[in-house]
């Protein structure tokens, strides 16, 4: 709640920079003025695992996308990074009912396979993986199976493909590396089920001594608490080198285009598939 008001201040203070996302009709307008918009969601069910009525206030307020568990085992079910991978519990089941009621995405991407299996069986909307890689290409926790991403694209969902060292095995991933995973995604799941999650900042970054000591502490913070996953390193950075600029979206359109890829599957990509989904899960 402290992070939502400080975003909603910020909106305020910055009317013609931020705008407010509730619906997909929104997305479309702050294209249209030029500003950033803003969709508020959770990557953990902590906020809310015991009490479900919280999910009706988090709703009102803007949240619009959550994802039941974060990397380990919270009341609702069990991460990727959990051995057992028991799946959702009853509350679980019911969180994700309650979500669908209200119009709020379910994201899987750090969820248990077995997590994840159960939310998709349950959902009565489209879910997705916003943010993952391919398990075929490369082997972790944190990527999805072939089967996986044909289920979810099976209930009109998206899997996103992110930007992060996974993709290259603990590496900075590259522009070639995305657009691998990219492609994989297509090849399986249909160009209308794929889009780029970036699972990173907006503006490009600089390696100052400051950036690099702060990302060290914060790698091994997340090891410290249990929460880090496979290939998590002290230099493998939150993004790609050739992709480090304030147009990489146009950098891997272009690069798709020059793949023989055509104009309107790039254009999916690049946003029509999650606006679609954004309409068909947000809806009332």
């Amino acid at each position: 709640m402290r992070d939502i008001t400080r975003w909603e201040n910020e909106i305020v203070v910055h009317p013609k920079v931020l705008a407010r996302v509730r619906r997909a009709a929104d997305i479309r307008a702050a294209k249209d003025a030029g500003a950033i918009g803003l969709i508020y969601g959770l990557q953990d069910g902590v906020a809310f695992e015991d009490d479900l009525d919280r999910l009706s206030a988090l709703h009102h307020v803007g949240v619009r996308i959550i994802q039941p568990t974060y990397n380990r085992r919270n009341l609702l079910g069990d991460g990727c990074m959990e051995p057992s991978d028991a799946g959702l519990s009853r509350m679980g089941f019911e969180a994700v009912e309650r979500m669908n009621d209200l119009g709020i995405l379910v994201d899987l991407s750090h969820c248990g396979r077995r997590t994840a299996a159960d939310a998709i069986s349950r959902s009565t909307r489209p879910v997705s993986f916003t943010h993952t890689g391919c398990y075929s290409l490369v082997d972790h926790p944190r990527h999805r199976t072939d089967q996986e991403m044909k289920a979810v694209a099976d209930t009109g969902g998206v899997s996103g493909i992110f930007i992060m060292p996974y993709l290259a095995r603990g590496e900075q991933p590259t522009a070639q590396d995305v657009i691998l995973h990219l492609e994989h995604a297509i090849n399986v799941a249909g160009e209308d089920h794929v889009a780029i999650g970036t699972d990173g900042h907006i503006s490009p970054m600089t390696l100052t001594p400051e950036y690099i000591e702060r990302f060290r502490k914060g790698t091994r913070e997340r090891k410290r608490l249990g929460i880090a996953a496979p290939y998590e390193t002290e230099t493998g950075y939150l993004f790609a080198n050739d992709l480090n600029t304030p147009r990489r979206f146009e950098t891997l359109a272009d690069m798709l285009l020059a793949r023989g890829h055509s104009s309107e599957r790039v254009e999916k990509i690049l946003g029509d598939n999650l606006l679609r989904l954004f309409k068909d899960t947000w809806s009332s």
